[in-house]
């Protein structure tokens, strides 16, 4: 199994290197990206909670929590980094150009706000349907330990 997820990972990287993504990010203007925006690209600009939780397992993502800081502040996840919205456009350097970067607030205005600023830097970038309130309400009980006990395994 150990083999295998390795394999996946070299491979995953190989893809990456030859796509040229790892290397530089491509900005895009809003013009642009409005033209060639499509139905592909509205489901391509989300993801769900067991989506999202699939791919942190596997290290290929890193979620942004684009809260202002007073509400981080009154709670958080602790997997989570924290970049409010206003200081994103100065923070940049501190996101993996190597991994999806998911966006998340409470619902999801201001995270989609945040998800098309970096698809127009170049990021590969979604934001989080459910928020993190529907995050919250997903784990509780059970599931927050059973996500905490899988992601101390890697």
């Amino acid at each position: 199994m150990k083999k295998m997820k390795l394999v996946v990972m070299v491979l995953f990287a190989a893809l990456m290197a030859t796509t040229g993504y790892a290397q530089e990010l491509k900005s895009v203007s809003f013009d642009d990206y409005l033209k060639t925006f499509d139905y592909k690209e509205r489901k391509n600009m989300k993801i769900e909670i067991p989506e999202l939780f699939d791919l942190y397992k596997k290290g290929m993502v890193q979620i942004i929590d684009i809260r202002f800081s007073e509400e981080y502040q009154t709670y958080n996840f602790s997997f989570i980094k924290s970049i409010p919205i206003n200081e994103l456009p100065a923070r940049l350097n501190e996101l993996d150009k190597t991994k999806i970067i998911v966006t998340v607030c409470p619902h999801y205005d201001r995270a989609e706000i945040a998800r098309t600023y970096l698809t127009l830097k170049g990021y590969r970038s979604k934001y989080l349907v459910e928020g993190v309130v529907g995050l919250a309400e997903y784990l509780r009980g059970d599931k927050a330990r059973d996500f905490i006990n899988e992601t101390k395994k890697k």
